[in-house]
């Protein structure tokens, strides 16, 4: 037997049973659910910088999905918001690093 005490996908439970193996589990408050989303939102990142695999940042989305589901945010006013702050201080395409900051009267 192994232990377990994190939220895990919706299938996961019908899918272990499917293999032959049997699971316990239970159905979390929604405070609960989307605290053990942003763990896994840690989890899952990690998981991406460790592997830099395209699957990991699907992941990460999903989460990111579930965590705005349990919060009753919807996915198109984040993406709006998304966007606003892109129009007004960019993306992250460019690849920009910055290095220094000088208050006007500093000389360089």
């Amino acid at each position: 037997m192994k232990s377990y005490s994190k939220i895990v996908r919706d299938k996961i439970p019908e899918i272990i049973e499917k293999s032959g193996k049997s699971c316990v589990w239970e159905k979390v408050s929604t405070e609960e659910a989307v605290l053990g989303l942003e763990n896994k939102l840690l989890e899952e990142v990690r998981e991406y910088l460790e592997s830099r695999e395209i699957e990991e940042l699907a992941d990460v989305l999903e989460v990111i999905h579930g965590i705005c589901c349990l919060r009753n945010v919807n996915m198109e006013e984040v993406e709006k918001i998304r966007l606003e702050k892109k129009e007004k201080r960019g993306g992250f395409e460019e690849g920009i690093r910055l290095l220094e900051v000088y208050e006007a009267q500093e000389a360089r």
